[in-house]
């Protein structure tokens, strides 16, 4: 209230002193009009009785001179008039004149007598006179002097009225204005700053802010991002400091962001962490006129960002944003997250040539079929293997310049897309600790014999200490693989590699998730019937079941098979038909590979005539929605679910099934999950299918509808309390552990790492 009565005051104060200036200068302006129009009125006046009277004054017609002063005398505003003889007494004076006119006034100056006249204007006590003089010339030069006086008294009496007029006037609207700005303040200042206060006291206090909508105005805009960023700090400290307590009155080592930073800082002891990917965690693109920052749909963002957080490393990425440019320094550098910076963001440009044949080239229509052995055939082109090895070479500076001054760096790369980065690296900073982490499958040794390149690429990925696949399996294929073709020792009790007496740990780490059970207590999560009904209400059905599928649009993901199990399933149990309805999120990727294109097109004719053998007027069995979808707006279907497919034909992870298990707070819905993942090692309860058996597919949704509660509750909680013991942050805190604990490389041999959770 203080800060209110001080804005309306010196507001009144400002605004009056300024309506005071105003208010006179207008009235002196008034003056000076009224002043100018007496003289031109008074001149005019005196011309006329001049010509009248010289004449008498020449015949010395005394009596005639008076009437005719007497007459001109008793115009409006005109106090008399008198004619004086030259050396000063009267002529002639009307009768109405003061005493003080009966002798020429002294005001009147002898250059007023000696040339064309003028005006004095002269003040008498509380009169105020104007006098205009006017020589009467005869033949011999003047003769006498005409006077005119003038009652002024009247300007000063209107200016003031003006100015009190004005005054007044002005003032009642600065009144007016004080009192829009006190209502103005107080709905558009006062209002909302209570509610933040308010919202912010109840955050601090641990309340539920119910439905209390932060203002989100442009001046507020700027306040509410803020504070929306401090609350969700707070609340994710509180969470965590509430999970450690937990955690440790029930004597258990279960990994939390706060355990992995500290786990980072004592491992690492200083050393600099340098992650490179091709993916960055965040990219700046042009919306409309605005610049806005998001963040791209990747597993290995959510994987890697917490390890960054924990030791304000370096990421350096493909600059994929279309105003990246515009948002880093010179040196392509940005610190992130944009609302509270914890580390670097470097970005490499690559040129369109260079991110054709590195990325969609050899990458993703090399490596990757290849590697996932999905039945469709890798392409190895000449000038796709050059740009590939270019771009390496470019992430290879990068990344070492940002190594210069620092001793014993640790770099973690991630994945396909630079198999020969370890050993450029390596070349340059042998004292390096160096890890690859290979996200996708590893193949046999037959398959990955395809490739020109596959010497190449097994002595890039060998300049690692550390090389990490998702499970032991693929360790297996690629130390095959190594054996078969090139030329090394293999420490099958270590599975390790010595080649050229570099030593390379090859180790299985499992990738995970976080389940964020502490950020999700303090929300209430609606029924899963009614996430039901209002998902169904928007997708414009009705639906009794529901199952979900979330995937990149993608040949290895089994999205096909997927579909043709749901119209195997109808087929065999048409009871179903009308009541399950299967959607699928499907996120549009790498559309300028043809055969990500041809895909998209075999999935939408197979929906559309799967869709027209069973659908009825307000129902259809496949609901595809193709676009990208934020982790927050799949979360209801996750919840509302009967079940979830994922029908990957070979997938290292597949981090999907991990998420929809995290989401299912309520232990309901059933997992069917492809053996061929990585995640069916881990997650034993979810009903393991073959997707290429569309029938035991079929037969796995059917076992899913008519599951037991109870039984989807045991199967859920156990999935569940895998994925919360093999969270994320243990998965990152193994691989940083593995890396940091490596001998230097001078003293000629790696410390032994065992993939064991740190202690």
């Amino acid at each position: 209230m203080r800060i209110t009565l001080r804005l309306i005051l010196s507001l009144v104060f400002a605004t009056s002193a300024v309506v005071f200036a105003s208010a006179g200068y207008q009235a002196r302006q008034g003056e000076i009009r009224m002043q100018e129009e007496l003289d031109k009125r008074a001149t005019v006046l005196a011309a006329g009785l001049r010509e009248a009277i010289g004449p008498v004054i020449a015949g010395n017609r005394r009596k005639e001179l008076q009437r005719l002063v007497e007459r001109f005398g008793n115009r409006e505003r005109l106090a008399g008039v008198a004619v004086y003889a030259i050396d000063g007494p009267p002529l002639a004076i009307t009768s109405s004149l003061p005493p003080e006119f009966q002798t020429l006034p002294a005001a009147v100056k002898k250059e007023d007598l000696s040339g064309e006249g003028g005006s004095v204007r002269i003040k008498e006590g509380q009169r105020r006179w104007h006098l205009h003089v006017l020589p009467v010339r005869g033949n011999e030069g003047p003769e006498a002097v005409l006077l005119l006086v003038h009652d002024a008294g009247y300007i000063h009496a209107l200016a003031g009225k003006v100015w009190r007029e004005n005054f007044l006037r002005l003032f009642f609207h600065v009144l007016v204005i004080a009192l829009i700005t006190l209502l103005i303040v107080r709905w558009s200042l006062l209002q909302p700053m209570a509610k933040t206060v308010d919202w912010i006291k109840r955050i601090r206090a641990g309340e539920p802010v119910g439905q209390i909508a932060l203002p989100q105005e442009d001046l507020f805009g700027p306040l509410t991002r803020e504070v929306t960023h401090m609350a969700e700090n707070l609340a994710e400290a509180r969470a965590a400091v509430e999970e450690e307590a937990r955690l440790r009155l029930a004597a258990e080592s279960r990994w939390t962001p706060e355990r992995l930073k500290e786990h980072v800082r004592s491992v690492l002891q200083g050393r600099s962490l340098l992650v490179v990917a091709n993916r960055e965690p965040y990219e700046h693109v042009h919306v409309g006129s605005q610049i806005e920052c998001r963040i791209p749909a990747s597993g290995l963002v959510t994987a890697v960002e917490p390890i960054l957080r924990a030791c304000s490393g370096t990421w350096v990425a493909h600059a994929s944003g279309d105003a990246d440019r515009e948002t880093a320094d010179a040196q392509g550098k940005i610190k992130v997250p944009p609302e509270s910076p914890f580390y670097t963001l470097k970005r490499v440009w690559l040129t369109k040539e260079e991110e054709d044949g590195y990325y969609y080239g050899f990458a993703n229509e090399g490596l990757w079929p290849l590697c996932h052995t999905a039945h469709t055939r890798p392409i190895f082109r000449a000038g796709d293997w050059t740009q590939y090895q270019r771009v390496n070479e470019k992430f290879a500076e990068s990344v070492l310049e940002e190594l210069e001054g620092n001793d014993n760096p640790c770099v973690l790369i991630q994945d396909y897309h630079f198999a020969l980065l370890p050993r450029l690296i390596k070349a340059k900073r042998p004292d390096a600790r160096v890890a690859l982490f290979w996200h996708i499958p590893w193949p046999n040794p037959e398959a990955f014999g395809i490739c020109p390149q596959a010497r190449e690429l097994l002595d890039g990925m060998l300049g690692a200490d550390i090389l990490g696949f998702h499970i032991q399996f693929h360790c297996n294929n690629f130390l095959d693989t190594v054996d078969r073709l090139v030329e090394c020792r293999i420490d099958w009790e270590r599975f390790a590699v010595n080649r050229g007496g570099q030593i390379t740990l090859v180790k299985p780490f499992p990738i995970s998730i976080a389940m964020d059970e502490g950020a999700a207590s303090l929300s209430k999560t609606a029924e899963p019937s009614v996430l039901r009904e209002n998902l169904c209400n928007e997708l414009g059905i009705t639906a009794q079941y529901l199952g979900i599928g979330v995937d990149r649009i993608d040949y290895t993901k089994g999205i096909g098979e997927r579909f043709l199990a749901v119209e195997r399933f109808l087929e065999k149990h048409p009871d179903f038909q009308g009541k399950f309805t299967f959607v699928e999120i499907g996120a549009p990727s790498r559309t300028l590979i043809q055969r990500y294109h041809s895909l998209g097109a075999e999935l939408d004719s197979e929906v559309d005539r799967i869709n027209r053998r069973f659908q009825s007027r307000e129902w259809k069995p496949i609901v595809y929605l193709k676009k990208h979808h934020s982790h927050a707006e799949i979360a209801p279907y996750y919840q509302a679910s009967d079940l979830c497919m994922v029908t990957s034909l070979h997938d290292g992870m597949n981090l999907v099934a991990k998420e929809y298990v995290a989401a299912r707070t309520d232990c309901q819905g059933v997992l069917i999950l492809s053996h061929f993942t990585g995640a069916s090692r881990e997650l034993r309860d979810a009903v393991l299918i073959n997707p290429y058996n569309i029938d035991q597919t079929a037969d796995a949704i059917l076992f899913a509808l008519t599951m037991d509660k109870d039984e989807q509750r045991a199967r859920m909680e156990r999935m569940r309390e895998t994925i919360r013991e093999h969270n994320v942050y243990l998965w990152a805190a193994n691989l940083v552990s593995a890396l940091a604990r490596l001998r230097p490389a001078q003293e000629g041999v790696n410390e032994r790492v065992d993939g064991s959770a740190p202690q």
